[in-house]
């Protein structure tokens, strides 16, 4: 057998001969040669099968460990909202109890001591108000805060009113709301109630009030038991406190330097609820003292001296 072999470049050929052994060999090769292929394919094709298999059952197995933990963690969020849910309604439950009572205690205090219902109406809740702000200006606290605030606000108002409870319930209560005695430790009456000239134009000009002159920064004290309807400015007396005492006695002290009670707060015969300054119309360190008995202005001179029968 001839085999020619011929070049691209100058169409040289060369001729190379077969003996009997290389033929046979090169016989024998292209013979085996699809076979050989074949084989190779299918062997190669079974492989990648196979290792698909292990690949998309590890993927398998990945993902559904991963799906169970999930699953876990799910349940475990359940829990605890569902724990953290119950803890909340015993707390709302047991604010909305306190919240009931001290309804009910106020709407008690309230007639007993015959305040103005308008101005302590426990059937109805607080005015407020406020204008329209956009939710990008305000975050909303947590829940948990909220409670916590408002349980911090039902204590405080429970200590009052049950101050108030212990002053109505016991026999110091009358004793206590009785208006008598001067708003100062140390000082003088300087000015009495009634006529008398005014003190910047001169002419004639009714007095409500007695006027006790005293040090500036002197303690100014109730006369008697109450609450605090009036802490702020108000216009000729400078910074006044209004009190009331119930039974339709009020007292009011004008031109203080400083106030150091709230409105709403319950305070004591003999409690500092200012001290003494010149603040408003004034002339100098005292304080205008007041005592109104159904809506109307009457003489302090009568309460001064006054004892309880």
């Amino acid at each position: 057998m001839n085999i020619i072999v011929v070049g691209q470049r100058h169409g040289e050929s060369r001729t190379y001969r077969l003996t009997g052994p290389a033929k046979t060999l090169l016989f024998g090769c292209l013979v085996a040669l699809p076979f050989a292929m074949g084989f190779g394919g299918f062997w190669l094709s079974d492989w990648l099968a196979d290792e698909g298999f292990i690949l998309e059952s590890t993927t398998t197995e990945a993902w559904q460990a991963d799906l169970d933990l999930q699953r876990q963690e799910l349940q475990e969020i359940r829990e605890k909202t569902a724990v953290e849910m119950q803890a909340l309604t015993v707390r709302l439950a047991e604010l909305q109890s306190r919240l009931t009572r001290l309804d009910a205690l106020g709407e008690r205090l309230v007639d007993i001591t015959r305040l103005e219902p308008e101005e302590f109406d426990f059937t109805d809740g607080p005015a407020i108000g406020g204008p329209v702000m956009s939710d990008d200006s305000y975050q909303m606290p947590a829940i948990g805060s909220v409670l916590d605030q408002l349980a911090e606000k039902i204590g405080q108002r429970e200590q009052q009113l049950e101050v108030l409870d212990d002053l109505i319930s016991s026999s110091k209560f009358e004793q206590d709301t009785f208006v008598s005695g001067i708003p100062v430790r140390k000082g003088f009456i300087s000015s009495r109630y009634g006529g008398r000239s005014d003190p910047f134009s001169g002419a004639s000009a009714w007095h409500a009030g007695v006027d006790f002159a005293g040090k500036a920064g002197s303690d100014i004290i109730a006369v008697a038991s109450g609450v605090v309807t009036w802490a702020d400015d108000k216009t000729g007396y400078g910074k006044l406190v209004e009190i009331n005492h119930g039974n339709g006695f009020k007292t009011r002290y004008g031109h203080c330097k400083e106030i150091k009670v709230k409105v709403g707060e319950i305070v004591r015969k003999g409690d500092v609820i200012a001290l003494l300054g010149s603040t408003g119309r004034s002339t100098g360190p005292h304080v205008h003292f007041e005592v109104y008995r159904n809506g109307r202005t009457v003489d302090p001179s009568a309460y001064i001296h006054r004892t309880l029968r």
